[in-house]
């Protein structure tokens, strides 16, 4: 007999699986008004750029796998640039010629305010302006933060001091508590003037101009040329075979491809679930999946949020959008209310695929996945949380693809993390056998490593699944503030 609560939540025409409970609603609501499975995901990052501004705003970059009701899959790459201004001999004074994590020279071109019009433009049906109004609502008129938005907040105020006008933003020295109401006025005239203008409204405005201009007080060289040029591109994923299902993932400058690369190595294992071995192969082959994705993976031209959603149609899109290390670069836009990403930091150093050139893009986590059995969509997945995702993704089809888990079950499971290629944190609850098999095999506890107030982040899953009887799975990590609604 199924057990429901391991399942997820069931429907039969659409689902919603989402970071926040304001934007899970706001997306169905959207598909009862006829909108598509991209409208509401749209209106839902929108949403999640307002309540969770630590993870993602119009000053990040988004991602989205997209599966057609025919089966057709297509990725869409949203993610922004370096600035043109981006000489590497800025870089010759810095450690080991590399851009630090928070510097100015981090920040580049935000991607997520094209890429929504973008996906718009192309599978949308509901009015543009329709898509932001519940986010405006809600920047403007304010929202009680949840209870891991607020703990993170707090973790990361330590991020906000440097620039007085993210400090006045986020209220820096005293982040609100659970519960407690937060307002982004700056936001809500932004994305207003986004809503009524489109995208120029922010790549040829204000917010371009005032953002060049902070950036550039801290020493950066991001300029309102860079806004003004940036564009994203739809593009065929690649993808692999895996325990009958075929997995599709974003080509680089992601690294979607370590995702694949490490189930090829695992689909010959036997891979029982009952045995800690099984744990082990896994996480060996995500290890040299990621070595190989560091060497490997460039422009060939974090933190996150993730909605996946299926409408009526059947069609079916994972989005994904970040500003990467949680407050991204802490640097604030005055009166726009967002700070800049800091994907700048991804890019290595010199003489490497992935050294920093002016407009390239850089490495990037942010990996929306998607999922076919027989030619159709069978799942939509994502994972926030930096260098977790890819693994996070993998511990997932592994339980779902090879042992047959429940939907909510799987994304509850706890979870292992590599911090490097010997230190693997183990999540509270992985069964003892399980952790000394992979102790024994020369993984060490890496013992105050990871971002989260001194412990590994294991990252927040969302996921929709067709069951067989051709009914909808939703399913939200208990990690995060989300949760999964269906109709």
């Amino acid at each position: 007999m199924s057990n429901p609560q391991a399942e997820g939540v069931r429907a039969q025409r659409c689902m919603v699986a989402s970071g926040h409970p304001l934007a899970a609603q706001a997306a169905l609501q959207c598909l009862r008004e006829g909108g598509s499975a991209v409208d509401a995901a749209l209106a839902a990052d929108a949403i999640l750029g307002v309540v969770e501004p630590m993870a993602t705003s119009i000053g990040g970059d988004v991602l989205a796998m997209v599966v057609a009701p025919d089966g057709e899959v297509s990725s869409y790459n949203g993610t922004g640039r370096a600035p043109a201004a981006l000489d590497p001999a800025l870089l010759d004074a810095l450690p080991g010629q590399r851009i630090p994590e928070r510097h100015p020279y981090s920040c580049t071109t935000p991607g997520v305010v094209r890429g929504w019009h973008d996906l718009h433009q192309r599978h949308g049906r509901l009015p543009w302006p329709r898509l932001l109004a519940p986010a405006i609502a809600l920047a403007r008129d304010g929202f009680a933060v949840a209870p891991v938005a607020a703990r993170e907040w707090a973790l990361f105020d330590r991020v906000l001091h440097a620039d007085p006008v993210c400090a006045a933003l986020y209220r820096a020295g005293r982040p609100p508590a659970a519960g407690e109401r937060f307002a982004n006025p700056g936001l809500a005239r932004t994305l207003q003037a986004i809503a009524s203008d489109g995208p120029d409204a922010f790549y040829l405005g204000e917010p371009a101009r005032a953002a060049a201009q902070a950036c550039q007080a801290h020493g950066g060289v991001l300029a309102a040329g860079d806004f003004a040029e940036h564009r994203g591109d739809f593009r065929a994923p690649v993808s692999t075979r895996f325990r009958g299902l075929e997995v599709f993932e974003c080509p680089p400058n992601t690294h979607g491809v370590a995702i694949l690369h490490a189930l090829d190595a695992l689909e010959p294992q036997a891979l029982a679930a009952d045995d800690p071995g099984a744990v082990l192969q896994t996480v060996r082959a995500m290890g040299e999946a990621m070595r190989h994705a560091s060497q490997t993976v460039a422009d060939p031209a974090g933190n996150t949020v993730c909605t996946v959603v299926v409408d009526a149609d059947g069609l079916a899109i994972t989005l994904m959008s970040s500003i990467f290390k949680r407050f991204g670069s802490g640097i604030a836009v005055p009166d726009c209310g967002f700070v800049l990403q800091n994907r700048g930091f991804g890019f290595a150093g010199p003489g490497h695929i992935n050294s920093a050139a002016p407009r390239k893009r850089p490495y990037h986590t942010v990996v929306p996945g998607a999922a076919k059995r027989d030619g159709r969509f069978h799942a939509g997945f994502g994972v926030v949380g930096g260098l977790m995702q890819p693994q996070g993704q993998l511990q997932l089809l592994v339980r779902l693809a090879a042992w047959q888990q429940p939907l909510q079950a799987a994304l509850d499971a706890p979870r292992w993390r590599l911090e490097s290629a010997t230190a693997l944190a183990i999540e509270h609850g992985m069964p003892e056998a399980v952790t000394r098999a992979l102790r024994a095999a020369g993984y060490t506890d890496p013992v105050g490593a990871g971002e989260l107030g001194g412990r590994s982040d294991f990252g927040g899953a969302q996921a929709v699944l067709r069951a067989a009887d051709g009914s909808l799975l939703g399913a939200s990590d208990k990690r995060k503030d989300g949760i999964a609604l269906g109709a």
